[in-house]
């Protein structure tokens, strides 16, 4: 089915074409003044200067001839030119019986296909996921489900850095730590063997080597020659390289579980340095390699920067390569691999630099095809009350996994009092609920602005909280287990109250909210949505005595109504990659 937005705007442009007018014209949107109407069309300013008429005479002429479609309780020109509509109850009870026998609430498919490739987590291996983690991964995970609902084939890619000097840094300590393995010498062999190593010495051991390369000038050259060794392929770092991936990799999917995130790809950096030369290669044959000091760079600077971009530095001096290259060497697998129409990544607002860069390279290299979307969608820091980056309270930085154990403490200390303490997994339910707050209250956010992280606003069972919605499924679940066996069929009668009335035209615009999520690339819409469903739901039941109904067939609409409220409330938290809870 077409979204409401899409049908209204093919019976309003169906109107200007038969009045004249350029089709074009019939846009409609959802208006701001639902006191007046329910939604807008302001075309007729756009159609004053190419017909010569005064808009409203044009609104005027559409709107006498939209007064006779059923669709419309009303339609009436505005000055000083809009056309105003009003749906009628008809109308919003067909649509909303066709949304409840519809597969995912009736949301329309992409018209085609296309592969996108969401680039999003990016952790490096061997240290501790912290609080910077949060925001990339729940956001490229409930991008990921958004496009995969709305029918296209989407690849999340972790892309973990697994293959830089930190690698050199850590296996250079491991060798000083346990001289005595074989893996630290020329003798090793496949099969003898490896150091046992947890997550937790890891977290320890990579920033002590990293200090340790900053004072001690011959610790810092064997991390260099490591990691040179390690690239080149030599067998006994490259076992412990692999082990370290290992553990950390296991140490991770912890946190991405409770995280409900999940990735089709676990490739890293490595996965890529086979087509660095490849990459190198399409450079130098494009004529775009020059020599800068010793470097190989390539100039990405173009007419209209409104600041100089400096050139990507593809071969640093010393012959190593940079990032760069091996984000450049990336999208060429990519393209390999899967021939993308999107790629899109989701890294914070401080490599903007770095993929611009990168990005011009590779269009300009033709490693990217010129039809090819690369899309840095960057986003804001994770702010404490100070309004500076959050921290624990001694003022270092938190850990992941301790964050996720503070909201559901949090959670589990608001819910004490709950009679479903006595009756369900006050500890699972706590988890999620957790969980929930901390995504939602993140993802309620524009992407690209900073935000304060205020767990105790988070957890609020009023206001736009994940909390708050989650409180509104357990309520609905709540009065359709006192109904029991009365629910009779799925579909709504009518409309008996202007709450419900309220509650339906938000329901309607969902599909909307859906689509310009996607075209936006951002979450914040989804949530939005959700949150207007909520609030309209609460209005709706407040003003309407469901389970008392005496009317039969009234009471079974509103609850069918209530059910499938639940189930739209249900899609949107799936969508944001957030698990409900039966009862809070």
């Amino acid at each position: 089915m077409e979204t409401v937005i899409k049908e209204l705007s093919a019976v309003v442009s169906d109107a200007f074409e038969r009045c004249g007018y350029d089709r074009s014209l019939g846009s409609v949107i959802v208006s701001n003044r639902p006191d007046l109407c329910h939604y807008q069309c302001d075309g007729a300013f756009r159609g004053a200067k190419a017909y010569g008429k005064a808009p409203l005479a044009i609104a005027s002429e559409v709107a006498e001839l939209l007064k006779g479609n059923p669709v419309f309780a009303e339609a009436a020109a505005a000055a000083p030119g809009f056309i105003n509509l009003t749906l009628s109850d008809e109308k919003i009870t067909a649509y909303i019986n066709e949304m409840i026998s519809a597969e995912n609430a009736g949301i329309p498919k992409a018209e085609k296909k296309e592969t996108v490739i969401i680039d999003y987590g990016g952790a490096n291996i061997a240290k501790p996921l912290h609080v910077g983690h949060l925001r990339p991964h729940i956001i490229g995970e409930a991008l990921k489900r958004l496009m995969r609902l709305l029918g296209y084939n989407v690849i999340g890619d972790v892309h973990l850095g697994d293959w830089g000097l930190q690698m050199g840094l850590v296996i250079a300590e491991l060798s000083e730590r346990y001289p005595e393995y074989s893996c630290f010498s020329d003798g090793y062999r496949e099969g003898d063997a490896l150091p046992e190593i947890t997550a937790e010495a890891l977290n320890e051991i990579y920033p002590y080597a990293s200090q340790k390369s900053k004072t001690d000038p011959a610790f810092n050259e064997k991390a260099h020659r490591i990691t040179f060794e390690l690239q080149q392929g030599k067998a006994g770092y490259v076992a412990v390289w692999k082990l370290i991936r290992r553990v950390s990799v296991n140490d991770f999917k912890e946190s991405y579980r409770r995280l409900n995130v999940d990735f089709d790809l676990w490739y890293g950096e490595s996965d890529a340095d086979r087509y660095v030369g490849e990459a190198i290669s399409i450079l130098r044959e494009k004529g775009l390699l020059c020599e800068d000091g010793g470097a190989q760079i390539v100039s990405v600077s173009e007419e209209g920067d409104k600041a100089q971009i400096p050139p990507a530095i593809i071969i640093k001096s010393d012959g190593a390569i940079n990032y760069q290259t091996t984000d450049i060497a990336t999208i060429l697998q990519r393209k390999l691999d899967f021939s993308p129409d999107k790629i899109w990544y989701v890294v914070d607002k401080r490599q903007e630099l770095h993929f611009t860069q990168v990005f011009r390279v590779s269009k300009k290299a033709g490693i990217a095809e010129e039809k090819t979307e690369l899309a840095h969608l960057s986003f804001g820091t994770m702010n404490g009350a100070d309004g500076k980056p959050y921290k624990t309270r001694e003022g270092g930085v938190m850990r992941l996994s301790e964050l996720l154990d503070n909201a559901a403490s949090a959670a589990m200390e608001k819910m004490k009092d709950s009679d479903y303490a006595a009756e369900g997994d006050i500890k699972k339910a706590a988890e999620k609920i957790g969980v929930a707050a901390i995504k939602f209250g993140d993802m309620i956010n524009q992407m690209s602005k900073d935000y304060v992280f205020d767990l105790d606003k988070f957890l609020s069972f009023e206001g736009k909280t994940g909390t708050y919605i989650l409180y509104t499924i357990t309520r609905i679940n709540s009065i359709l287990k006192k109904a029991e066996d009365s629910v009779s069929g799925k579909l709504v009668a009518g409309i008996y109250s202007q709450a419900e009335r309220s509650l339906m035209l938000r329901l309607i615009q969902t599909a909307d909210a859906f689509w310009a999520a996607a075209r936006d690339k951002a979450m914040n819409y989804v949530c939005e949505n959700a949150y207007q469903i909520a609030a309209a739901f609460s209005m709706f039941y407040h003003d309407n005595h469901i389970l008392s109904e005496a009317d039969i067939n009234k009471r079974a609409s509103w609850l069918n109504l209530c059910r499938f409220v639940r189930s739209l409330l249900i899609l949107h938290m799936d969508v944001l990659g957030i698990e409900t809870v039966e009862a809070m």
